[in-house]
């Protein structure tokens, strides 16, 4: 039986801004030959983008062993909020990081009063749709053409109890100040 690690999930600062960059080109790079060169590169925030990001945006990372191992990023929009780059590092799919970082989104989107969480994903990422869909996300238009490459938007609507919701496994409200650490023997129920 493989044993999970120890991930934390935190706000980044700036000083993870260049290794954020780093582990989103190592994760999105198998999927390189699926892209246009152009919507590749667009897709690759550098790491002046991911700063900016890291600013005005809500920006997460997973940590294990002092790794950055996962990040995903949160832009408002209205009413929604728009999940943008979720990554995790190859070496550490499968391990629950991906759910761990959604739950972190969804967690700051009900603290916060948004009614939906909104993402485009590419039809060739197929782990990541499975693991949207499975989180609640459902497609929620056309698909379009960015810079050549096919995406779709998919969508989440949030139970009106916002102000109720607690991060499962939390033992109180705002605990941690958006980190978690969670061991194989405290692994978390993503059920929402």
């Amino acid at each position: 039986m493989q044993s999970r690690p120890i991930v934390r999930i935190r706000r980044a600062n700036q000083r993870d801004a260049a290794k954020i960059e780093l582990l989103i080109r190592e994760a999105f790079l198998e999927h390189e030959p699926a892209f246009t060169p152009e919507a590749f590169i667009t897709a690759m925030p550098g790491k002046p983008e991911i700063e900016k990001r890291i600013e005005d945006w809500a920006v997460w990372i997973a940590v294990t062993a002092n790794v950055i191992v996962g990040t995903v990023s949160a832009q408002a929009k209205g009413r929604r909020l728009q999940i943008r780059t979720m990554a995790v590092h190859p070496s550490m799919r499968g391990h629950g990081i991906g759910k761990l970082l959604l739950a972190r989104v969804e967690h700051f989107a009900y603290a916060h009063g948004y009614k939906r969480l909104s993402l485009n994903t590419t039809p060739f990422m197929n782990r990541a749709i499975r693991l949207y869909e499975a989180f609640g996300f459902r497609f929620s238009g056309s698909k379009w053409n960015w810079l050549g490459t096919w995406c779709r938007p998919m969508t989440k609507q949030l139970a009106a109890h916002t102000k109720d919701y607690v991060l499962p496994d939390s033992p109180t409200r705002g605990e941690g100040h958006g980190c978690r650490a969670y061991s194989p023997k405290t692994k978390p129920s993503l059920r929402l």
